[in-house]
């Protein structure tokens, strides 16, 4: 489970956008999730584009599928569409909010053409469905 910058500051940055729920709520739902699920659940949180490149080679080799919010990166970051095309994962773009509903610069994503699924506009709740997804898409690949 990957997140991008800014995403630190959840349930204080812009709580009419992004909502009430802290980084560290959605880790322990998910954590709970992952575990009842059966699965295990990496968290990491960076405002820098080359540890979350570092992070997607990272689960190239060591995990089964990644979940990303990029926030930010998400309509700018070559290097992370690149890094998730070479992870060759299935990977699920989550997004708190709809971007498809805001600014346009917001609505181009260089991450989804990599994307298994993508998730927007559900808020916190969309990192749920996203391990869900990815849980019964591993499943069906064996």
């Amino acid at each position: 489970m990957l997140n991008g910058p800014n995403l630190n500051l959840l349930g204080v940055r812009k709580p009419e956008v992004y909502g009430r729920t802290t980084l560290a709520d959605i880790e322990a739902s998910l954590k709970e999730q992952a575990q009842q699920l059966g699965l295990e659940i990496v968290f990491m949180q960076s405002n820098h584009e080359g540890d979350l490149v570092d992070a997607i080679q990272q689960a190239r080799v060591q995990g089964a599928g990644i979940i990303i919010n990029p926030a930010a990166y998400t309509h700018t970051s070559i290097a992370l569409h690149d890094a998730l095309e070479a992870a060759e994962l299935p990977v699920v773009e989550v997004h708190l909010s709809n971007i498809h509903r805001r600014e346009s610069f917001r609505q181009h994503s260089f991450v989804s053409p990599q994307a298994t699924a993508v998730i927007a506009g559900a808020g916190a709740r969309g990192y749920n469905l996203a391990l869900t997804f990815l849980a019964e898409h591993l499943a069906q690949q064996g």
